[in-house]
């Protein structure tokens, strides 16, 4: 769909709290993909990614009577979307949280030559694509919350840092003084381990089979190489190989339209009987 102006989601906004089911519908539609994407990059992986959409989403339509237009309504909901996954403790990560020097440690030490074939006759390089796409996308789990968070607005939706800040609750100098140490971080582990993008040893092909023994990507389920169509995937490509020196351009991985199944489940609770239990929440 169309990008709405902020005049159009205020319009909307009125409308959808006005009880229009296809205002609020036109509303959520416009941000789902917006609050995927950041899950998706906060969480590490697309089953607990779409799992926090969809609360997220709920919590957007339920509060969005609360929404005054003092800040767009992007802002109000990255600052709902930022605020529950920061915090969110159910994803795959919380439990076994992942670090700069464990995953070098793994580049330096792990024994990819002695895993057998595992490819279950997919293509290798398929697998070496979705591999460096998933890897990048989880490399992101060695930051903390907050420092992931502000890699992801400053980098993937390049947000203003005085819109950052509002939604971190920092100054904007703070935001882009943590930004750029983070961006530093990020950049020095690539340029140091990453072959595909640094002066490392670490290729995707020779690390396939690796992969798929540690569960890292599945030959069966290949979430990354799935989500975007071809034409999408090349422009994750080339934004994904602009990571060099000390990578001031990270706008890879930003552009996966929802799963098909968070669409449906927003679709089925617009039409069922919860919207109205929101409409009543509302009201009071």
């Amino acid at each position: 769909m169309k990008k709405l102006t902020d005049e159009e989601l205020q319009g909307l906004v009125e409308k959808a709290t006005a009880g229009d089911r296809q205002s609020l519908e036109t509303v959520i539609l416009s941000v789902q993909d917006s609050v995927f994407n950041l899950s998706l990059r906060m969480l590490g992986t697309f089953q607990d990614a779409e799992d926090a959409a969809q609360d997220i989403l709920l919590k957007i339509i339920t509060n969005l009577s609360s929404f005054r237009g003092e800040s767009s309504f992007s802002t109000w909901v990255f600052r709902i979307a930022v605020n529950h996954l920061i915090n969110y403790k159910k994803h795959m990560f919380a439990k076994a949280p992942l670090s700069f020097e464990f995953y070098g440690e793994d580049i330096k030490n792990g024994r990819i030559g002695d895993v057998p074939d595992l490819t279950q006759n997919v293509e290798k390089t398929v697998l070496a694509e979705e591999l460096k796409l998933s890897c990048t996308n989880v490399m992101l789990q060695c930051l903390d919350p907050e420092s992931r968070c502000i890699f992801i607005l400053g980098t993937m939706f390049q947000v203003d840092s005085r819109v950052a800040g509002d939604i971190l609750g920092i100054t904007p100098e703070a935001y882009r003084k943590r930004l750029s140490r983070v961006r530093s971080k990020m950049a020095d582990f690539l340029k140091e381990y990453c072959g595909e993008y640094g002066d490392g040893t670490c290729r995707c092909m020779n690390r396939v089979n690796y992969a798929i023994q540690n569960h890292r990507i599945n030959p069966a389920q290949l979430d990354f190489m799935a989500a975007s169509p071809a034409e999408t995937m090349l422009e994750v490509k080339e934004a994904m190989e602009k990571i060099d020196d000390l990578a001031q351009e990270f706008s890879f991985c930003k552009t996966y339209q929802s799963p098909e199944q968070l669409k449906g489940f927003i679709r089925e609770f617009l039409d069922g009987t919860l919207l109205s239990v929101v409409k009543n929440t509302q009201e009071v």
